[in-house]
C-alpha cells in the first residue's frame, strides 16, 4: 500500500507532466501552423520548436519510465528493456540542453550589441547556421548517446554470461557504473553549453550595463525598447539556467544515492523534469506570438465556456 504523501507526490507528478506537454504541444502546434502558413520560420522559431518537440517526447517518455520502474523495480535492472530507456532518455536530454544553449546564443547575437567581427559575422549569418545548428545538435546527441548505449549494453551482455566474478548483482553494477564511468561523463559532456549558457549570460549583462550606461541620461531609459529586450531576454536565460541546474543536480543525487525504496523517488521526479514543464510557460509568456496565441486561445475557451453556461441555463 502507498502511502498518502507517496500518493500526492505521484498525482503530482502526472499532473506536472500533464502541463508540460500541453505547454510544449501548444509551442510545436502555433509555430507548426505558422510554419504550414508561411514555409518558413525565423532562427527563433525554429529552435522553439524543436526544442518544445523534444521536451514533450522527453515528458511522455520520463513518465512511461517511472511508472514502468515504481511497477517492476526489483526486475528492472535485470531486463533487457533497461538499455532501451537509457538510449531515449539520454538522446531526449542531449537534444533539449543543446537546443536550450542555441537559445540563449541566439538571444545574446540578437540582442547584445558588440562591435567585434565574429560577433557581427554571427549576427549577419544567424539565419542560415541555425539549421546547420540544428542537424549538428541531433548529430552529436545521438553519437553520445550511442557510445553510451553500446558500452552499457555490452556490460549488460557480459554480465548475463557470467564474465563478473564475486557475489554482485546487476542492480548493484549498473549503479556503480553509473556513479563511476557515466556519470561523470555526462558532467564533463554537459559543462561545455552549461558554460555557453553563462557566458551569453554574461555577455547579455555587459552589453546591458553598457547601454544603461549611454542611457543613463535619459528619462524614458527603462522604457527604452533595447533596454527592455536585454531584460527579457535575460530573465529567459537565467531561469532556464536555474531550472536546468536544479533538475539535473536531482537526477545526480537520485542515481547516486537514491533509489525506488526511498519516500522521496515521486519528488524528485518532479524536480528532475521541473525544467521540462516550467521554462515552457517562461517562453510562452516571453514570447509575443505564442503569449498572444494564448491569450486566444483562453478567450475562445471564456466564450465557449459562458456561451455554454448560458444555453444550460436557458
Amino acid at each position: 500500500m502507498m502511502g498518502l504523501f507517496t500518493t500526492f507526490a505521484m498525482v503530482l507528478y502526472v499532473l506536472f507532466c500533464f502541463l508540460g506537454i500541453l505547454a510544449n504541444g501548444f509551442i510545436v502546434v502555433v509555430l507548426g501552423r505558422e510554419w504550414v502558413r508561411c514555409y518558413r520560420l525565423s532562427p527563433c522559431d525554429m529552435i522553439l520548436i524543436s526544442l518544445g518537440a523534444a521536451r514533450f517526447c522527453l515528458l511522455w517518455l520520463g513518465m512511461i519510465h517511472s511508472f514502468y520502474y515504481f511497477l517492476h523495480h526489483l526486475q528492472y535492472s535485470e531486463e533487457p528493456i533497461h538499455p532501451h530507456f537509457g538510449i531515449y532518455f539520454d538522446f531526449l536530454h542531449s537534444v533539449t540542453f543543446l537546443f536550450a544553449t542555441g537559445l540563449s546564443i541566439l538571444f545574446c547575437v540578437k540582442i547584445a550589441n558588440f562591435t567585434h567581427p565574429i560577433f557581427l559575422w554571427l549576427k549577419w549569418r544567424v539565419k542560415e547556421l541555425v539549421p546547420w545548428f540544428l542537424l549538428v545538435s541531433l548529430l552529436i546527441s545521438f553519437i553520445v548517446t550511442m557510445l553510451f548505449f553500446v558500452k552499457n549494453n555490452a556490460l549488460y551482455q557480459a554480465f548475463l554470461q557470467g564474465t563478473f566474478s564475486g557475489n554482485i548483482t546487476l542492480c548493484s553494477l549498473s549503479r556503480k557504473l553509473e556513479i563511476c564511468y557515466f556519470l561523470p561523463l555526462k558532467l564533463i559532456i554537459f559543462s561545455i553549453p552549461c558554460s555557453m549558457f553563462i557566458v551569453s549570460i554574461v555577455l547579455l549583462i555587459t552589453s546591458l550595463q553598457r547601454h544603461s550606461w549611454r542611457m543613463q541620461h535619459s528619462a524614458n531609459s527603462a522604457q527604452d525598447p533595447r533596454t527592455q529586450a536585454h531584460t527579457r531576454a535575460l530573465k529567459l536565460l537565467i531561469s532556464f539556467l536555474v531550472l536546468y541546474i536544479l533538475s539535473f543536480t536531482s537526477f545526480v543525487i537520485d542515481a547516486t544515492f537514491f533509489g525506488f525504496e526511498s519516500t522521496w523517488y515521486w519528488p524528485w521526479q518532479i524536480v528532475i523534469f521541473l525544467s521540462t514543464y516550467v521554462h515552457p510557460f517562461i517562453l510562452i509568456l516571453g514570447n509575443s506570438q505564442l503569449g498572444g496565441a494564448l491569450m486566444k486561445l483562453l478567450l475562445l475557451l471564456k466564450t465557449f465556456w459562458n456561451d455554454k453556461g448560458a444555453s444550460s441555463s436557458t
